[in-house]
């Protein structure tokens, strides 16, 4: 568990942070100024839509409209508020959380990135979903949109609609929204308020400030009756890059782990990028069976989706009654799929073996698809660190879910120091191993002759004089070209399979990993 906040105020619940620290901080911050720059020489227009533009400074802080919209009538407010309450039972109101703040910008990519992993058919990196054994007799049935999980493309303005493509009006339901707890690294909250019922829905925003000065300062702009902040302890190290959406319904909870920001653009609502979306709706629990640490997805081995996800947001800080109130949804569905995340700081405890590249591991081994095998990676990101064969064979390794970053019970290091042993276990020599993984990124020639120019890249970074570095994986790289014409690719995912054979001796399924972890250290 998280310390004490020391910005903590006398009774207000006790919030902390998660996090992973991103090396590449200085340069992502400098693209996004020279992207912004850019499009203030260059403006684009669209019929309803504004420009891509960075991050905003906190000393550009958008306050939340007037009186008028946000403090109207109390009494109105207040009986909207309570009215939905008095039909839940004492259980289920726990689900709606603590009450609190508002928050407000941050910078540039980096790690801390909750994700997702999947299964699929054997020798397949479908996006189809297996089927389900989940006991329907301890669920209401409402008719869920995403029951089994899903992927989908964020929809982009401009491109034809596609049964593939989703937007964030589609993905919050507003009219139905109760409770949104939701962490992003780059916000437009203005933006974001116009797609909820600010007077229907409370939400908790999880966010990076990387001081008590700046934590008063977001404080200061929250409606404190709707918005309540949570600030991820940092450790000393980098931002907040982590993108998670739990959200709450009369009868079900829908998580939702995107590879885009809170930000238009990521949203496809100025037509130059896309992102990448895994949901999936979990019913309310109407009666529990005698298997129910089960079916709410706790595990004594510690590796299911609902396990990690928990784990995940008390890092975050997040209320405890908050995070046990999930205990009320059926996670049944979950249990093709792994939660993977990373958490801020130097972990000398088990933590560095359930977090980072060892999570990952960990995860492929604990679905039985580990092997020592070749296989084949494919890794989508839209921004690139400074890595090399070390960190590839790490990555790789990981892949293979050959090491879960402990040894024999002995407690590790930092996981940065443990990159090193992870990746010893792997026997490709560096040549081979660059014919078995590739990188997808764009090539500057891609940005430039996008729809939105160079102006729409500030959020797909990487350095040149890391490209000359002796060490980095040249021959690996390989251009991101959207099947959408023009438009830039913002995902984040790796794609595995066997060693492309198809013969007998093939290892077994391939598998899919949707989040938000860009190729870097830092990220992992």
């Amino acid at each position: 568990m998280a310390s004490p906040s020391p910005n903590q105020k006398p009774g207000e619940t006790s919030y902390q942070d998660v996090n992973g620290d991103y090396d590449e901080d200085e340069a992502l911050k400098a693209a996004i100024a020279s992207s912004l720059k850019q499009e203030a020489e260059d403006p684009r227009t669209s019929e309803q839509e504004p420009t891509p533009k960075g991050t905003k400074p906190l000393d550009q802080i958008v306050k939340v409209a007037g009186p008028e919209s946000w403090l109207m009538d109390r009494k109105k407010m207040e009986e909207a508020r309570l009215q939905p309450l008095r039909k839940r039972t004492a259980e289920d109101a726990s689900l709606d959380g603590p009450q609190g703040k508002r928050l407000r910008t941050p910078a540039t990519p980096g790690s801390n990135d909750p994700t997702m992993l999947r299964q699929d058919a054997p020798a397949s990196i479908s996006m189809g979903v297996t089927a389900s054994n989940g006991n329907q007799a301890t669920r209401q049935v409402p008719e869920l949109r995403f029951p089994r999980g899903v992927v989908k493309r964020t929809w982009v303005h401009g491109c034809p609609r596609t049964d593939d493509d989703i937007k964030i009006e589609e993905v919050l339901e507003k009219d139905k929204l109760e409770l949104a707890v939701v962490s992003s690294f780059q916000w437009d909250e203005p933006w974001f308020l116009s797609k909820v019922d600010t007077a229907r829905t409370r939400m908790v925003f999880i966010a990076y400030a990387k001081n008590g000065a700046e934590q008063e300062t977001l404080r200061a702009n929250v409606p404190s009756s709707r918005i309540k902040l949570c600030f991820p302890p940092m450790h000393g190290i980098g931002c907040m890059h982590s993108k998670l959406q739990l959200l709450k319904y009369p009868n079900h909870l829908r998580i939702v782990v995107p590879s885009g920001n809170l930000v238009p653009y990521d949203w496809g609502e100025t037509g130059v990028l896309e992102n990448i979306v895994f949901l999936i709706d979990l019913p309310r629990i109407v009666q529990a069976p005698e298997d129910r640490d089960a079916i709410r997805g706790h595990d004594a081995a510690g590796v299911s989706f609902g396990t990690e996800l928990r784990r995940f947001l008390r890092a975050q800080g997040l209320d405890e009654s908050l995070v046990k109130s999930l205990d009320n949804f059926d996670f049944t569905e979950t249990e093709r799929y792994r939660f993977i995340h990373t958490i801020a700081g130097g972990h000398t405890d088990q933590l560095s073996g359930e977090t980072g590249y060892h999570g990952l591991s960990r995860a492929v081994h604990s679905m039985g698809l580990s092997t020592d095998k070749p296989i084949s990676v494919d890794y989508v990101t839209s921004s690139l660190g400074s890595i090399d064969n070390s960190f590839i064979k790490t990555i790789y390794t990981a892949c293979q879910g050959l090491n879960d970053g402990q040894k024999d019970g002995v407690d590790q290091p930092s996981r940065r120091n443990t990159k090193t042993a992870l990746a010893a276990t792997a026997t490709d020599s560096d040549k081979a191993l660059g014919a078995k993984m590739r990188i997808y990124f764009p090539t500057e020639d891609t940005v430039a002759k996008s729809r939105g120019g160079k102006a729409a890249g500030g959020t797909i970074c990487f350095q040149e004089k890391w490209w000359g570095s002796a060490t980095f994986p040249r021959d690996m790289l390989r251009d991101a070209i959207s099947t959408r014409r023009g438009v830039l690719m913002h995902d984040k995912i790796i794609f595995v399979q066997p060693n492309g054979t198809g013969g007998q001796d093939d290892p077994g399924a391939g598998w899919a990993y949707v989040g938000s972890a860009n190729l870097s250290e830092s990220a992992w």
